[in-house]
């Protein structure tokens, strides 16, 4: 696809924030014909460095709350305050996916880029641990890397030039995911589907030279990536 708003961000500075295959033109693929009303309340989870959540912001016009554990949030303010955005538009929290720290029905919508594959593995996580902070009628979209088809009994050998089984198994295929999304009694399944983001994303991640990108180009040099991709989520709260 064409990525329009994601060309505004496509420079160096912003390339060294990138913690994965690029989340901007991932979240803009995600966001295509979305339903979340302009000023609505929407929380980032697993927001990083913050790069998205100023996505969301200047390209959607969300009041956004960048959640993420393992970022510093005194920085991703620093972040926030350095392109101009206001503690009314985004609020850096750190926050535990399983436990987050708001009120219930809280937010219009939640968004999650590259980071749900690590706290979304268990059919009650939505019910119990997302859903109550979500308003109802109030959408969540999601995306995530995975498998064309699962092959964890039989990992090709270009994949663990890379990864080891354990952090293989944070990939899954659309299969996986349908089933996993499926189990919740508070939302409805909008879709779950392969996304056409993957070889562009995956080489600007690539071109970086953060240490992680520097292990991950050995398993895609070596034809790893013809088993990867990435999946959309999109769900709406009953």
């Amino acid at each position: 696809m064409e990525y329009i708003r994601s060309k505004k961000y496509d420079t160096p500075a912003w390339h060294e924030k990138i913690m994965g295959p690029n989340p901007i033109k991932l979240e803009e693929e995600l966001l295509q014909d979305h339903k979340i009303s302009r000023g609505a309340i929407v929380m980032d989870l697993g927001s990083g460095k913050g790069l998205t959540s100023v996505f969301l912001v200047k390209e959607y016009g969300f009041s956004v709350y960048a959640a993420d554990l393992w970022s510093n949030p005194v920085e991703n303010r620093e972040f926030f305050d350095s392109v101009g955005l206001s503690k009314d538009q985004i609020t850096p929290i750190k926050a535990d996916a399983t436990n987050l720290p708001f009120s219930r029905e809280f937010f219009d919508a939640v968004i999650s880029t590259d980071s749900y594959n690590y706290f979304g593995r268990n059919s009650e996580y939505l019910d119990k641990c997302l859903l109550p902070f979500v308003k109802p009628g109030g959408y969540i979209y999601i995306a995530i890397p995975g498998m064309k088809k699962d092959c964890h009994e039989a990992l090709p050998t270009s994949l663990l030039l890379s990864w080891t089984p354990e952090q293989l198994d944070y990939m899954h295929d659309v299969e996986y995911w349908t089933n996993m999304v499926s189990h919740c009694q508070n939302a409805e399944v909008i879709s779950v589907y392969e996304m056409e983001s993957n070889e562009e994303v995956w080489a600007d991640w690539l071109a970086c030279e953060n240490e992680y990108a520097v292990q991950d180009r050995k398993a895609i040099e070596a034809g790893g990536g013809k088993y990867l991709n990435f999946i959309a989520i999109i769900l709406r709260k009953k």
